[in-house]
């Protein structure tokens, strides 16, 4: 799978289901390229699209439960290697990164605001 397809599925499961265009924005791709990448997601059962109940002429993009379980897969997956990388480091050197969490706690949050952009 591609970054641009993982970052999608990541966006929809931390944000809820989406237009293509707020998608596009939020992943930094044209409307073209994230509707043929929707279609191949949709292919691969990660994504479906449905009917926006406040407008009936909005289609949304939904994760389903086959790409929530990738999206805690992968997070998984991350957590592990994390784990495994901090396990070689010295007592100092772990200390330093739990005394650096708050601040890589903000930058998170900081680089989530931006690529959400306002919410709706």
């Amino acid at each position: 799978m591609s970054l641009t397809s993982a970052a999608t599925l990541a966006t929809l499961d931390r944000t809820g289901p989406r237009r293509i265009t707020d998608l596009a924005a939020v992943e930094g791709v044209t409307q073209p390229a994230m509707t043929a990448l929707v279609r191949v997601m949709e292919e691969s059962g990660h994504v479906e699209r449905r009917g926006d109940p406040s407008d009936k002429r909005v289609t949304l993009v939904c994760l389903t439960d086959a790409g929530a379980s990738y999206v805690r897969t992968r997070r998984q997956a991350g957590v592990h290697a994390f784990e495994r990388l901090i396990g070689g480091l010295t007592g100092d050197e772990v200390e330093a990164l739990v005394a650096a969490l708050p601040a890589l706690k903000h930058l998170a949050e900081l680089e989530n605001q931006d690529r959400e952009g306002p919410k709706q």
